[in-house]
């Protein structure tokens, strides 16, 4: 028994059109037909010449260009907007082959492609051809007018491709997703199937593909904006199904220091920064803030505007002390104004990507992406702003958006729908109080980080921008001049209180002063009569001693014997005395 045929994986080759290859896997399949059918302008003979200027470029296959519609030197002419330099890769890399029949000449079941196919093959071994280009493969078919021979034809061209193993891509005219019914065979009898869609909606055009069929390998079948730049076609995909970031604890400056500390420490690097409010709440300023510390560190920024011009911003900002120009002059900093261009909002981002690509920002600001909310009228540019937003979060840019909100009500989501995807919204309001408006901001969520739950009062002068600290009085808060009524209100207070703090000190000091002389006069006296004891005291010694003094003298002048007398004393004093006994009988 013979055995099975081993499986191989299927060989995939590049278009270098971005983000048609992530989408199919790899590309288109090697060595097999892949039909591009799509309406007029829709970017066809864009795409398969594409195709073959990136093998030829970027991954040195050669090709070949087979035109049944327009003349080779059309193409070429036509495509040097895209600065491929055709002209120079003609020479080596590419053959281009003009295919054009008269109706004159080709008659049902008289003519073949056997002849122009030995020619191509031939070109195609001297170049070392991969990979050729039948564009507008239903002029031919239409010429033959011979179902058979049409078929045939097909067959034709698919066998032969698969003989030479090059790579094929057909192009083919459709009205929309429909197809002449007539040629509808092609769909089947080819590998992969790719539609393109060129439509006007209010007024704006939309450019969309889809993957129609792709046989042994998978694809995403979605609908996809596409747009064609200056460098060729782009698809708009929304990304890997994963959401993989790269995510750090670092912090950057709002350049609002008060900012910084309500949010504990600034945003996180890499994040997506909504600032929502009413139209002149200084939400421009705080990008003029955020854009200014940018720069400071050295990092490469990108300011996008849809409201005002460049020099316009960067003079509104000067009058509240942000130096912008400086920065500009420098090459850090990029301004890019703009105007929206209706609701195919696919061509304003793939604008901005190109932009971000080659000034290479660490930070970027979009004021107001809410500009284009209003664009979004066609379901296939609904998502638009969420995936240019996770591009940019793809890159590890920190980007800072604004949002135009009424009032203070931020239970709603933001036109574009952002603020659900936004890390850190802060919102900005008008407060409305005895007469007078003040700016008012509060942080609505900063996911990652703890942050204040204050309002805070915004204030904008000529010396910059400071956040006052929360003042409640009354059970609210105040801002503007009823908070300066009531700081001057409680100011004049406390000056009354410290006047009569000092007024009751000097009356205290007074009395202990009163008390204090009170107190002299009362030891004064004390002391007096100390005295004056001391004096009698010492007046009665001296007169004892005068007496006694007075009695020796007297006895002198006696001149009396004061040892004599004194011993007749002691002898007197020391003689016992006899007791007296009773007389015997007889004595007397």
């Amino acid at each position: 028994m013979q055995k099975p045929p081993a499986v191989t994986s299927l060989l995939k080759m590049k278009t270098g059109i971005a983000g048609l290859d992530e989408i199919t896997g790899g590309g288109i399949p090697v060595g097999r037909n892949t039909l591009i059918m799509g309406g007029a302008g829709c970017g066809k003979t864009v795409f398969a010449l594409q195709a073959l200027v990136h093998g030829a470029r970027s991954s040195n296959e050669p090709g070949l260009f087979v035109a049944f519609e327009e003349s080779a030197t059309q193409i070429i002419a036509n495509a040097a907007t895209f600065g491929w330099d055709l002209p120079r890769l003609t020479k080596k890399k590419l053959f281009f082959l003009e295919a054009r029949l008269s109706p004159e000449i080709v008659k049902a079941g008289e003519f073949d492609l056997v002849g122009m196919l030995a020619v191509l093959q031939a070109k195609a071994k001297a170049l070392g051809a991969k990979r050729i280009v039948f564009d507008g493969i239903d002029v031919l078919l239409g010429l033959l007018d011979d179902p058979v021979a049409e078929r045939r034809e097909v067959y034709r061209i698919r066998d032969w491709l698969a003989a030479t193993g090059l790579t094929g891509l057909l192009t083919q005219k459709v009205s929309g997703y429909e197809t002449d019914k007539r040629y509808s065979f092609l769909q089947f009898m080819v590998d992969c199937v790719v539609t393109l869609r060129h439509q006007v909606v209010d007024g704006s055009a939309f450019r969309n593909l889809r993957v129609v069929k792709y046989r042994g390998s998978g694809f995403e079948a979605d609908e996809f904006p596409i747009t064609v730049t200056s460098t060729g076609m782009e698809l708009t995909t929304r990304g890997p199904a994963k959401l993989e970031y790269e995510v750090t604890d670092e912090r950057i400056s709002t350049g609002l220091p008060r900012l910084d500390v309500m949010l504990k420490g600034g945003y996180h690097r890499g994040t997506n920064v909504l600032i929502s409010g009413a139209p002149g709440t200084a939400k421009s300023t705080l990008c003029g803030l955020f854009v200014a510390a940018a720069c400071k560190r050295g990092e490469r920024t990108l300011y996008v505007s849809f409201d005002e011009g460049a020099a316009q911003i960067v003079r509104n900002v000067r009058s509240v002390n942000i130096q912008l120009a400086r920065y500009q002059k420098s090459g850090l900093l990029e301004i890019y104004s703009t105007r929206t261009r209706g609701p195919n909002v696919e061509d304003q981002f793939a604008d901005l990507r190109a932009r971000v690509r080659a000034h290479n920002p660490r930070c970027v600001v979009i004021d107001p992406l809410s500009a284009l909310s209003t664009k979004l009228a066609h379901v296939a540019s609904a998502d638009a702003a969420q995936q240019f937003l996770d591009f940019l979060k793809g890159q590890g840019i920190t980007v800072v958006n604004t949002s135009l909100m009424d009032g203070l009500d931020t239970d709603e989501a933001t036109a574009t729908g952002i603020s659900t995807i936004a890390d850190t919204w802060i919102h900005v309001s008008y407060v409305v109080q005895d007469g007078e408006r003040n700016r008012a901001l509060t942080i609505v969520k900063s996911r990652g980080t703890g942050h204040s739950n204050q309002v805070r009062e915004l204030k904008l002068s000529d010396d910059g921008v400071t956040l006052t600290d929360v003042f409640v009085a009354k059970g609210k808060v105040l801002m503007g001049v009823a908070r300066w009524e009531w700081e001057q209100e409680q100011q004049a207070a406390k000056k009354r209180s410290q006047v009569a703090t000092e007024l009751e000190r000097l009356h205290l000091e007074l009395a202990q002063a009163e008390a204090a002389a009170r107190l002299q006069v009362i030891q004064t006296e004390i002391d007096a009569r100390e005295a004056e004891i001391g004096l009698l005291a010492l007046a009665t010694g001296q007169a004892s001693e005068l007496r006694v003094t007075g009695r020796a003298a007297i006895r002198k002048m006696r001149h009396a014997d004061v040892e004599v007398a004194n011993k007749h004393m002691r002898a007197k004093s020391a003689k016992p005395k006899s007791r007296s006994k009773p007389a015997r009988s007889g004595e007397r």
